[in-house]
């Protein structure tokens, strides 16, 4: 059963409850009890409430009733594999331009999270195409997938590898989240439509960096560009204001490219120079 957005609480749909320490992600079902450290509370009691009540475990303790909005849904979910973080995908779905109606191919479906996130932007007259090598990875990822959207007739699933072939053609966005995008770059500038935007999703600046240099070799990128997203929180009490002690720092490199027909001698350089990199971001 897909996350419902509205409504009273229902079962057999998702929720979390929240203590002072911690979020609990669970499908609510009639005959189960969730325990934890602080005595149990029995779905029953949750069915027909509002979301935003709180409720009582054995032992008094309060829990806040809430459906989980995407970013609570993704770092709950069973894994298996790593996730793309929600920082990341946020600036994967700005900087790739992921639109409405959009033909998107990805590789590396990993646990499904990117994914969720391609559906809900494509919507319903887009596509996402997902290959995957792994059939493990790719039933969990379907299953967290339908968790959280339902079944989703736009969504396909192709258990290929992609350094060897891309069957699909005309395709407007590409994202590779695998450990070597660079060697699945002929593949990608068959599938890729001119004027489509490429992105690889790698941890390290080595992978980013022969990515870089398969895009350049092509002749038939621009726009190249690598970046990263740092997410600080801060913590905001009367007057003592500051940020966290801790915060999601590096991740992932995100590597971003457009296509062309044809590599013209006039058109230079193809990797952004520093100072259109410092214009574009208002840098000082």
């Amino acid at each position: 059963m897909k996350i419902r957005r509205k409504g009273k609480i229902s079962e057999g749909e998702w929720i979390i409850l929240l203590d002072n320490k911690k979020r609990y992600l669970i499908q609510v079902e009639r005959e189960k009890v969730f325990h934890f450290h602080k005595g149990y509370i029995k779905h029953e009691d949750i069915i027909g409430i509002e979301e935003g009540s709180i409720v009582k475990s054995s032992q008094g303790a309060n829990l806040l009733v809430l459906r989980p909005t995407y970013s609570d849904f993704i770092l709950e979910m069973p894994r298996g594999a790593q996730i793309i973080y929600p920082k990341d995908i946020a600036t994967i779905l700005v900087f790739a331009d992921i639109y409405p109606g959009a033909r998107v191919l990805e590789a590396g479906i990993g646990s499904g999270a990117l994914t969720i996130a391609l559906l809900q932007a494509v919507g319903e007259t887009g596509t996402v195409i997902s290959y995957e090598i792994r059939e493990d990875f790719a039933k969990r990822a379907l299953a967290n997938i339908e968790n959280f959207l339902g079944r989703r007739e736009n969504h396909i699933l192709r258990l290929k590898d992609i350094y060897e072939e891309i069957e699909d053609e005309n395709i407007d966005r590409i994202i590779l989240d695998l450990p070597e995008p660079w060697r699945a770059i002929d593949k990608v500038l068959k599938a890729l439509r001119p004027g489509g935007i490429f992105l690889a999703y790698t941890p390290t600046i080595i992978q980013a960096q022969k990515t870089v240099e398969a895009l350049k070799a092509t002749k038939s990128f621009v726009l190249i560009e690598t970046i990263e997203t740092l997410l600080r929180p801060w913590q905001i009490e009367g007057l003592s204001v500051r940020p966290f002690h801790r915060m999601v720092a590096h991740t992932a490199f995100l590597t971003i490219a457009r296509k062309i027909i044809t590599q013209e001698e006039s058109i230079s350089p193809m990797v952004l120079l520093s100072e259109e990199i410092e214009e574009n971001y208002e840098l000082e």
